[in-house]
């Protein structure tokens, strides 16, 4: 992927390091997790579960539910619900703004589960219309091989194969891309996902579409609204 650098993977320029830490900035930080943590961990911020199954449920907060299987402790950042908005470019839309929510759960196998929605965004912010919708799935392997296969609503199935950049950042490629007779030209892509400063995710892609050539695709900062 071309855009961001080897210091900032998801295109969002960190805080400026210091020459050496700050007293107490260690406190800080965990004094600023735990804040946002007392509105998107509460019991009112996860999935809403229909009852019956004799299934565990799916959360999107780790304070609730079964525990994370340990296989997945690489991923642990991403479980959560994000909102928030970025930029796209796309042969069908040209250059635009977009909402998005990305729901990322666990039942306690050695999965995570994947949802993303996205709505067109006027010029003032106000909501269009629905746009892309995802779901799918992120394994990770013992030698820590990510492996994240998803469905587009729009007739686009792919399998992205990867690893971990550091604790909280995680790039992957794409190696099979098949499309229905309906679906849009995709070519391959790269994704790049990583927790930047505030706690928020953060991600870019670069796509490949019907002319071959990859080229930036989307790009959204979002926050934690549950988890």
């Amino acid at each position: 992927m071309s855009g961001p650098s080897n210091d900032d993977p998801t295109g969002y320029a960190p805080a400026p390091v210091g020459p050496s830490p700050v007293a107490g900035s260690a406190n800080r930080a965990v004094s600023e997790a735990a804040e946002r943590a007392a509105g998107t961990g509460s019991a009112d911020r996860n999935l809403s579960n229909l009852p019956g199954l004799p299934l565990p449920d799916d959360t999107a907060n780790l304070r609730q539910g079964p525990d994370l299987n340990p296989a997945l402790l690489a991923l642990l950042p991403l479980v959560g619900v994000w909102r928030g908005e970025g930029e796209g470019d796309s042969p069908a839309l040209g250059a635009h703004r977009f909402g998005q929510q990305i729901t990322i759960t666990h039942d306690g196998g050695e999965y995570l589960a994947w949802e993303a929605r996205a709505w067109l965004l006027d010029d003032e912010g106000a909501f269009v219309r629905p746009t892309l919708r995802e779901s799918g799935f992120w394994r990770i392997t013992n030698d820590d091989v990510i492996e994240f296969m998803l469905t587009h609503s729009s007739g686009v199935i792919e399998m992205f194969y990867g690893a971990p950049r550091n604790q909280s950042s995680w790039e992957m490629a794409t190696d099979v891309v098949i499309r229905s007779a309906t679906g849009p030209h995709y070519g391959g892509a790269t994704r790049i996902y990583g927790i930047v400063e505030g706690g928020d995710l953060a991600y870019v892609e670069e796509r490949a579409f019907a002319d071959g050539e990859p080229r930036p695709h989307m790009s959204a900062r979002l926050s934690r609204y549950a988890g």
